[in-house]
């Protein structure tokens, strides 16, 4: 069999303009159903499914990549662009001229427990885990978020400064959770990576001798005021961390001014926390956080404010960044999913962006089985995939620049956690079996993170009609459009994509299913 007539076998064998699932064969998904509506891919060592490096077909074709219910996971379709409409009911026109922001990239958490089910697998299915997220052949995440110190996904609680009263910091040091388990799997995960990787990090808590609780969980800030010592010491804390981890060849690309502030003010609250108000988060950044870092090494860390549920802006935002002094340290605007149904994305992200548009808006956390009324981890749930694509499209659609998961891999029991936080995550690792499962929100966060490569920029997208289809348009820096479509109905669609440059598009969305569609414009 000659070259060629190989590669044309190859191809028909692996592609399909229908989504139908490919042919058998080292790069599938072995399915697992587990009675939860769609099912998870299964990998091992020396297996596990992967859609592989994504060529961009020459002009005048198109690729789509389909994940479905039914259990499509990625799957690949080839077809040529038309140059007359197929006459279908609803066209969805691609709109250049309207230009919105540029994306910088999706990825998730390495927490402890993120490192503990990792390392819990042999090195042959560590690395192959790993790839997965990271490596070519992987759906290219970007982002990781760390930890500074302990969190409810840690096994026990920690700062690195546990000694009361040590102000100058003395005795700075990161743990053992850092050392062994968190910095081995970054580095790993970076150099699998085609592109540095943007690491991203948040505090829980302050040691607890600087916070008027006197403990790292609950209620509680810190003791004084901004300016004050304990506050200067926390400032001081942001730049010994980012030294620390210097030592090991890690930079990172940004800092927020910690988790979810807004927990530090609850009663009753069950882990680490340290409360803000947007007043004292301002004050701080102005006298303590932003100086530190301007006079450090780490002057171009990007600082996030913020990293909290939506619903808090836009007047989180208008406290912090109407004064000029703290504006001018600050970069950007982090935003976890939780509670989002309380609040419109319009009324949230958008008026702030509105407002404030020269400071990014940034997905720093996400996950499903948070909430007590769906808990903890669902193995082949294609709701929650469901959820995940729903977020992220109205997200994006609403100037966000890129969006972080949680805990990049938990076991089945959705932990470990020292409060019982059990929630889920893309990849569920069964220790016993040495296996880890795909679950469908990993689907969910390729169909975006493995195309929408940094810079790539949202366009408009008009529809000729209302219907059930959401979507999110790009162009990437290399001049490729990039269409993501959710179809949560249970109804196959049948539309037509119009680029005008290049022309039409047939396309069917399935049932429950998520498509993404790739096509060079020269």
């Amino acid at each position: 069999m000659g070259l060629t007539t190989l590669l044309f076998v190859v191809l028909i064998g692996t592609s399909t303009t229908s989504g139908g699932m490919c042919c058998a064969g080292k790069d599938d998904c072995l399915a697992r159903n587990f009675g939860h509506g769609s099912v998870v891919c299964e990998c091992n060592a020396s297996h596990c499914d992967s859609v592989g490096s994504v060529k961009l077909p020459p002009v005048g074709q198109f690729l789509s990549f389909l994940s479905s219910k039914a259990g499509s996971r990625l799957v690949r379709g080839q077809g040529t662009v038309l140059q007359n409409s197929t006459g279908a009911a609803l066209r969805l026109t691609i709109v250049p001229y309207q230009k919105y922001q540029r994306i910088k990239g999706f990825g998730g958490a390495m927490t402890d427990a993120a490192a503990i089910n990792i390392l819990s697998l042999s090195g042959g299915t560590q690395d192959q885990l790993l790839r997965q997220y990271f490596a070519p052949e992987g759906i290219a995440y970007s982002v990781v978020r760390v930890p500074m110190a302990s969190c409810d996904f840690s096994t026990r609680l920690y700062t690195y400064a546990d000694s009361a009263g040590d102000y100058s910091l003395t005795n700075f040091t990161l743990s053992a959770e850092d050392t062994e388990m968190k910095i081995p799997l970054i580095q790993k995960a970076q150099a699998m990576s085609p592109q540095p990787l943007s690491l991203l990090a948040s505090a829980w808590s302050a040691p607890a001798w600087m916070k008027t609780s006197g403990a790292l969980i609950g209620k509680g800030t810190l003791k004084g005021h901004p300016g004050g010592k304990e506050y200067k010491t926390w400032a001081h804390y942001y730049v010994r961390f980012l030294e620390e981890y210097r030592k090991f060849n890690l930079s990172f690309w940004a800092v927020t001014t910690g988790n979810e502030p807004s927990a530090g003010q609850m009663t009753n609250y069950s882990f680490q926390a340290l409360g803000f108000t947007p007043e004292t988060q301002r004050d701080w950044v102005i006298m303590d956080l932003g100086p530190a870092l301007h006079a450090s090494p780490f002057a171009d860390t990007r600082v996030i404010i913020l990293d909290d549920n939506r619903l808090l802006l836009p007047h989180w935002a208008k406290v912090v960044l109407s004064d000029v002094r703290a504006a001018r340290y600050i970069h950007g605007i982090g935003v976890h999913w939780y509670l989002n149904k309380l609040v419109p994305a319009e009324l949230s992200l958008g008026t702030t962006h509105h407002v404030f548009p020269e400071y990014f808006l940034f997905g720093t956390e996400a996950c499903a089985g948070w909430s007590p009324l769906d808990r903890g981890v669902k193995l082949g749930s294609w709701e929650r995939a469901e959820d995940y694509a729903h977020d992220i499209i109205e997200d994006l659609n609403h100037y966000v620049t890129g969006w972080t998961d949680w805990n990049l891999a938990l076991d089945l029991g959705g932990g470990p956690n020292w409060v019982k936080n059990f929630v889920d995550s893309p990849i569920i690792v069964d220790e016993k079996k040495d296996v880890f499962y795909k679950q469908p929100t990993f689907y969910s966060l390729a169909h975006f993170s493995k195309f929408l490569l940094e810079g790539s920029l949202r366009v408009g997208v008009s529809s000729s009609k209302a219907s059930a289809l959401e979507s999110s348009a790009f162009i990437r820096p290399d001049g490729a459009v990039v269409l993501v479509i959710l179809n949560r109905s249970e109804e196959h669609i049948p539309f037509e994509i119009w680029y005008p440059e290049v022309g039409f598009i047939p396309m069917d969305a399935a049932a429950r299913s998520i498509l993404t569609v790739v096509w060079a414009t020269q």
